[in-house]
């Protein structure tokens, strides 16, 4: 199989194709053939070194991929040669999925909702469950006035369309452009609700965007100082939900001085409490969603084809913050 591996720490130059044995499959795993390979921020900041990196057991990043199944082990059940997948492998599969294919745990893997191209359907998982996750557990009501940093990338999106789905629609996040703002229009949000993150005094900003009423919700999807406003911004004893973990010293006292609920959301901890038939289920159940026309699919720029440089781009775009409310995608055509 033809893969892009990681050298070593560091910048985009660490990129480079090789070619590796097609990997082998166990009995309750799909071998499968990697059509489309979504990029994510944890790619760049395991690509860096940072906390991430230690969840890395394979030089070949990427986390999320739709393709087909080649070959299924003799215990899965629920798939056949054929069938058009997607999953959220996260460091679970063989190898990551900058790479032609990978063999991965049949509890992981959904089927590809009909109507999408391998290309879109392939920024649903990582995002998608996670977002999934945190409407889920949030438990909203319609009434709760919610803020969300960084609304406009492939978390904050789903986010909000779940949420509008559910007719939660006191909604209110930032942006730092135009592409961003009109994505997060596209979504249903009104001007007066997106916030430009850039201007003097953001916290009394969005509270007067909000009618100078606190939240009940904070999403911190963008971590750093962002994270410090979001807790500002937080009425007594409300919530707040922390997707990064990139949260400073300052947000975590903001939040232990208002007595804030702080829900942690991690799709990794279901993997590490042996519960791996979360991802294909829950994945499973996003799908129908999509299938129904509840939600719609995330948008998408794929970048190019599988190549060093196609990688190298994706990276550098996700850096710069310039994805503009699209999914970044590499297919292996």
């Amino acid at each position: 199989m033809k893969a892009i591996v990681l050298n070593g720490f560091g910048n985009v130059d660490q990129f480079s194709m090789n070619s590796f044995d097609i990997p082998a499959f166990q009995e309750h795993e799909l071998l499968i053939a990697i059509k489309a390979a979504a990029f994510n921020p944890i790619d760049y900041q395991m690509r860096q070194g940072r906390r991430e990196s230690l969840h890395m057991h394979s030089p070949i990043l990427g986390r999320e991929f739709a393709g087909v199944v080649i070959a299924a082990g003799k215990n899965t059940q629920g798939f056949q040669t054929g069938d058009e997948v997607i999953a959220a492998a996260g460091s679970k599969g063989s190898n990551g999925t900058y790479a032609t294919h990978i063999a991965l745990d049949y509890r992981m893997v959904a089927h590809k909702p009909a109507s999408l191209s391998f290309s879109t359907a392939t920024a649903i998982p990582a995002s998608g469950l996670t977002a999934w996750q945190t409407f889920r557990r949030m438990q909203p009501q319609q009434q709760d006035h919610i803020f969300i940093t960084g609304g406009a990338g492939g978390v904050g999106s789903f986010l909000i369309k779940l949420l509008k789905a559910h007719h939660t629609d006191q909604l209110f996040t930032t942006a730092g452009n135009e592409q961003s703002s009109a994505a997060l229009q596209k979504l249903g949000l009104k001007p007066a609700q997106i916030i430009d993150y850039q201007q003097p005094d953001l916290t009394q900003q969005i509270l007067a965007a909000n009618g100078q009423r606190f939240f009940d919700w904070a999403v911190d999807i963008a971590g750093g100082s962002i994270s410090e406003t979001a807790a500002e911004v937080l009425g007594l004893n409300k919530n707040y939900a922390d997707i990064t973990f990139l949260g400073t010293a300052r947000t975590r006292e903001l939040l232990f001085d208002k007595g804030c609920h702080i829900l942690n959301i991690s799709n990794y901890a279901y993997m590490a409490a042996g519960k791996t038939e979360w991802y294909g289920q829950n994945l499973q159940q996003l799908t129908t969603l999509i299938n129904d026309q509840v939600i719609t699919p995330p948008a998408v720029q794929v970048v190019g084809s599988l190549s060093a440089d196609t990688v190298k781009q994706a990276h550098l775009l996700m850096e710069n913050n310039q994805t503009y409310g699209r999914k970044l995608v590499m297919t292996m055509d």
